[in-house]
């Protein structure tokens, strides 16, 4: 009898240590506790409440190559230290050695960030980082995840990165795909927030804005590097809100869009203050110690703990940033 009740408790604690952080309450006071499932609203993305929310956070680097910080250490570190609402896990599409051919390595990789999310109760961006169309394949990846985490305010899908191909059009070439990929997560997940890529690496917001998709809850993707793209993204991201498309930044850097050259602080600060004039939620591009100055760690960095000299000048200037945002929001 002693040994049935031991092998009994034995399996019942196992079960208990296994059930996984998505099974989790959101903590207290945490962005998804106040916030909970995103919508859109007319041009803005609002909480469960109705209110414009903005997020802010960090994307990690092409999963393939920053593996290290594809970890629940990492992202408690940038909960913790660094305020981030949102982080963005940029599943590896375009480039060798990427879930087009390692399927559940990948897939690992964000489940354990989306876990990880979870567990701290910020939201999370499912990135498919691809440059060309693979509609198919990302079909299968989101759809999973939206079978297996769409019942959580967390998740946010973005379906495609960059779309390149040369003379790429919004209604020719990136809304099909959409029309496809975004309509079979729909298919499954009929409510978390969507944000669609656009043609000429995320930029051409105003292309998509005139001809949207036909789902709910479908903001779009907007990208700019400081010291490459100015006033005149900036315009056409006025005209899309105009038009009544929601817009998130769902990557940006302070540099050149090279990801090198020096931080322009007039852009970075022009930038910000029209992506908080107009409710834009932004992520910067990237937790990373690649030896180039968009990355926010110096080579060597480990995946926490990071001190002053672990930062470069950009994950310097990020940290400050996020942290004053979640001061003034309440959440340090």
């Amino acid at each position: 009898m002693h040994r049935l009740f031991a092998l009994f408790a034995a399996c019942l604690l196992a079960a208990c240590a296994t059930v996984p952080p998505a099974q989790m309450e959101a903590p207290t006071n945490s962005p998804v506790a106040r916030h909970g499932a995103l919508s859109v609203a007319g041009n803005r993305i609002a909480d469960q409440h109705g209110e414009p929310v903005t997020l802010r956070g960090m994307s990690l680097f092409w999963s393939q190559w920053e593996p290290e910080y594809y970890s629940r250490e990492t992202v408690d570190w940038l909960v913790q230290d660094w305020g981030v609402t949102v982080i963005r896990a940029a599943i590896a599409v375009h480039e060798r050695d990427s879930a087009l051919t390692h399927y559940d390595r990948e897939m690992a990789k964000a489940r354990t960030v989306i876990d990880a999310a979870v567990a701290n109760g910020i939201y999370v961006i499912i990135d498919w980082h691809a440059h060309t169309a693979h509609p198919d394949e990302a079909e299968r990846f989101l759809t999973e995840i939206a079978r297996d985490y769409g019942h959580l305010p967390n998740v946010i899908y973005e379906p495609f990165n960059e779309p390149l191909r040369d003379n790429v059009e919004w209604s020719r070439d990136v809304r099909p795909y959409h029309m496809q990929v975004v309509g079979a997560i729909r298919a499954v997940d009929p409510d978390n927030l969507v944000i669609a890529g656009t043609p000429s690496w995320s930029q051409n917001v105003d292309e998509a804005a005139r001809n949207p998709l036909p789902f709910s809850n479908v903001a779009y993707t907007l990208h700019y590097y400081a010291a490459t793209h100015g006033a005149e993204l900036r315009a056409r991201g006025d005209a899309a809100l105009a038009s009544g498309a929601a817009l998130f930044i769902t990557e940006f850097g302070t540099v050149e869009a090279t990801g090198n050259g020096p931080i322009d602080y007039a852009e970075s600060e022009a930038w910000w203050d029209w992506a908080e004039a107009n409710g834009v939620g932004w992520i910067n591009w990237s937790i990373a110690d690649k030896d180039e100055t968009s990355a926010a760690l110096v080579p060597g960095t480990g995946p926490s703990g990071w001190q002053d000299d672990d930062l470069t000048e950009s994950g310097r200037l990020l940290r400050e940033r996020l942290r004053a945002a979640a001061a003034a929001e309440g959440y340090r």
